[in-house]
């Protein structure tokens, strides 16, 4: 017989956030220490010492010394060890190599553009850009091929050049929390593509029917956008295995929703869903669905006695208007930053629920509202 989930003291919940947000701030300190004092830096510093000197013509035997890089030879002065140079290794862009990986990291709100010797790393696999005001990603990604992740999360994007159809070998594709207002269809193109996450643009409204050849799909997130109905690309993406489409403004589900037989995820909160269609006991995989809201008014029984096991979790709408952390005395106002916070307490909330052992069946809703 399945569960009727359901959280019976919330202070669990609030305690298991305050404890895992002073965790990772610890984890986050550890890893600067260790990167600080990692050869990491060191590798760094001679990248931009490479591309400077290549830039500027010098020669390899000025820089290299049987083979290694040296940035204590005293034959670059000849050339000028410019402020520009030395300003190069401190940027946040760095190259690391690693298992047969290039990755090129930047950050930082002094960045608006990308930098120009960008186009020059095409054998680059991974990009990873994020908290800058960078706004447009340029054509020449396409020139990429080799790329597998783009994480672009919590910049100023507003659109997605079409190119991006080039890169044949991505894999994954994050622009979450940006100024996005639609997807080129020639994002259909990246038919490698595993995980997509478009979550926290605020203006999406629809999906490019072309993106329905994204068979390999098996991570789908546009919560926090304008959806009002699934889109008809993401019903039959064949290999989905999670879907979050939370904050968003459904009134309905679809009634081939059982389409999607892989479906192991589904988040549903903050819509203005008025039932669920009874389709949703025949998904097979199903373990975890959240929904929530005053409107819902009918939900099927069967899914509360399925005997998949299915996790059945219901929230009351209370948006967030003020979290203070404890430790921070952060203050999230606006509505992307809610969301954002949300959304972290939402990954913490299923993670736990996920590895119980029992579940527990007191209460049928949630209050969504907490002060850290």
């Amino acid at each position: 017989m399945g569960h009727q989930v359901i959280i019976f003291d919330f202070s669990v919940v609030r305690g298991l956030w305050e404890t895992r947000v002073k965790k990772n701030k610890e984890r986050q300190k550890k890893e600067k220490e260790r990167l600080e004092k990692s050869a990491l830096e060191k590798i760094k510093q001679e990248w931009n010492l490479i591309l400077e000197c290549r830039k500027k013509g010098i020669p390899q035997s000025k820089y290299l010394k049987n083979g290694f890089v040296d940035i204590n030879e005293k034959n670059l002065d000849t050339y000028g060890k410019s402020p520009q140079l030395k300003k190069s290794h401190a940027l946040p862009d760095g190259v690391n190599k690693e298992q047969n990986k290039f990755i090129f990291h930047l950050s930082g709100e002094q960045w608006m553009e990308l930098p120009d010797s960008l186009k020059e790393q095409t054998y680059l696999k991974e990009w990873h850009v994020y908290n800058t005001l960078i706004q447009t990603i340029p054509a020449y990604i396409a020139l990429f091929q080799d790329l597998t992740v783009l994480e672009l999360s919590k910049n100023q994007i507003n659109h997605l050049p079409a190119e991006i159809g080039c890169l044949k070998n991505l894999k994954v594709l994050n622009v979450s929390f940006n100024n996005l207002k639609s997807v080129p269809p020639e994002l259909g193109d990246c038919e490698n593509l595993e995980k997509l996450d478009l979550s926290g643009n605020m203006e999406i409204t629809e999906l490019p029917f072309e993106l329905s050849n994204l068979k390999q799909l098996t991570f789908v997130d546009v919560s926090a956008n304008k959806f009002h109905s699934i889109p008809i690309c993401v019903l039959r993406m064949s290999n989905l295995q999670w879907l979050d489409i939370s904050s968003n403004s459904l009134k309905d589900l679809p009634e081939d929703i059982d389409r999607l037989d892989e479906l192991q995820t589904l988040l549903l909160q903050k819509n203005k869903l008025t039932y669920l269609p009874r389709a949703l006991v025949n998904m097979p995989k199903l373990s975890l669905l959240v929904v929530s809201g005053d409107d819902l008014v009918e939900i099927p029984t069967a899914i509360c006695e399925s005997t998949t096991g299915l996790k059945f979790v219901s929230l009351k709408d209370s948006p967030v208007e003020t979290i203070v952390c404890e430790d921070t005395e952060e203050i999230i106002e606006s509505e992307r930053e809610r969301e954002q916070v949300e959304k972290e307490f939402m990954k913490a909330y299923i993670e736990d629920l996920r590895e119980r052992e029992s579940t527990p069946s007191y209460t049928t809703k949630v209050l969504l509202s907490l002060q850290l």
